[in-house]
């Protein structure tokens, strides 16, 4: 027999029980599509934990108040003031190996409008070295630069969905809002970049695109601060060496303390760290699903072999007259192979539409990203094909091996 009658042989023994076939490839389907369906999970969670990351800057420490009941809070602030330029200076002049760090200052802003519409921004004040620091750029116009914070200019950069919320389809530049009760003078727009907002490892981050930055002189003297309310909401401090991170991270841990008189009202995160955190938990992920999804080719695996022990039993007799009219063993094995790696090759096939439907559905149902590699396609269905080979060896040696006289007499 040539290689298209042993083809030709195994897809009739197929096609005679079609219904069987099918349900024998459901395992290869499930366990093709779960595979394909978690790495998509997995590569959709480690992009959002990289653009997280590059949001709150990959080389940055951040330094953040701590939140307290009011009635906590008011004991706190006996001893602390909560962040504060003075932080800020102290850091400055105090921590080596800094390339440059920005105060922030979060605004209560309970109205910004424009003439043609409003919005629910979220205000930070912060100085002009804030683009350096959280890798933030400019689309159109500038950044206010140092001049503009001595001289607690009423000027204000936006993001690109206040900018469509305020003036829509109009150039901005020029353009004037009202926050609160405070005029201000649109000189630049951010460039938009990144998700809207996300969470890495417990910590919320907010869109770039729903900010209005003003100069943190104005910040602070323009705007009404509550009586507990801290002078900076945070501190961003950018390390020249990434090698710096964790050692200053310590450093400015204690030169805090000294300066809160012992409080420790705030927090300090460390994104690089929050990556690894997150790399080592997604790792974790992808084993245990691989895991789980591995067992459904496994149990596809175990029924390709049942039903074709079953079909050599069937079509004992069969094998028996091909092989008296001058059938080979190999001819025989080679049928029962094929059969084995079709239903396998088939269902990793189907199997492959169901991890990108199901990886949809997770997308849109669950508002989880999800990214569909290359790699994990090849992988999943390389492993569908070598089960449906490995499982079907078995079989089809056993149909191979039968004698034939004893074949042509089983009834």
């Amino acid at each position: 027999m040539n290689f298209s009658e042993v083809i030709n042989t195994g897809f009739s023994g197929l096609k005679a029980h079609k219904l069987r076939t099918f349900l024998t490839m459901l395992g290869i389907i499930f366990g093709v599509g779960a595979v394909i369906s978690m790495f998509s999970i997995g590569e959709g969670a480690k992009k959002e934990a990289l653009e997280i990351i590059n949001l709150m800057g990959a080389k940055n420490i951040i330094i953040q108040n701590l939140e307290y009941e009011e009635d906590k809070l008011k004991t706190i602030r006996e001893k602390s003031p909560g962040l504060s330029l003075k932080d800020f200076r102290a850091l400055e002049e105090a921590v080596p190996y800094i390339k440059h760090l920005s105060p922030q200052k979060l605004i209560k802003a309970n109205f910004i409008r424009s003439i043609d519409g409003k919005s629910e921004a979220r205000v930070i004040g912060t100085d002009s070295r804030y683009p350096l620091t959280l890798n933030l750029f400019v689309d159109r116009g500038r950044f206010f630069d140092e001049f503009d914070n001595i001289q607690h200019a009423n000027v204000c950069v936006i993001g690109h969905q206040v900018k469509r919320d305020l003036f829509s389809f109009k150039n901005p530049l020029g353009q004037r809002i009202k926050i609160n009760n405070q005029w201000f003078e649109v000189i630049g727009t951010t460039l938009k970049k990144g998700k809207a907002k996300g969470e890495i490892e417990g910590i919320e981050i907010e869109s770039i695109a729903n900010d209005i930055y003003i100069p943190i002189n104005t910040a602070l003297k323009k705007f009404e601060r509550g009586e507990y309310d801290p002078q900076l909401s945070e501190i961003a401090v950018t390390m020249e060496d990434p090698g710096y991170i964790r050692d200053a991270a310590v450093y400015i841990d204690r030169l805090l303390l000294r300066l809160h008189r012992d409080t420790k009202d705030y927090k300090i995160t460390v994104p690089e760290e929050l990556l690894h955190q997150a790399h080592e938990t997604q790792r974790i992920f992808n084993i245990a699903m691989g895991f789980i999804a591995g067992i459904s080719l496994l149990v596809g695996g175990i029924g390709i072999m049942n039903i074709m022990l079953a079909s050599v039993l069937e079509r004992t007799r069969e094998i028996g007259i091909r092989r008296a009219i001058g059938a080979r063993q190999i001819d025989i094995l080679s049928q029962f192979v094929v059969e084995a790696v079709f239903i396998s090759l088939v269902g990793g096939l189907i199997g492959i539409g169901a991890g990108f439907g199901i990886s949809k559905a997770v997308s849109l149902y669950a508002h989880w990203r999800t990214i569909i590699s290359l790699l994990s396609v090849v992988i999943s269905f390389g492993i569908a094909v070598s089960v449906g080979l490995i499982f079907g060896i078995y079989p089809a040696y056993t149909a191979s091996a039968l004698d034939p006289i004893e074949a042509l007499s089983y009834e």
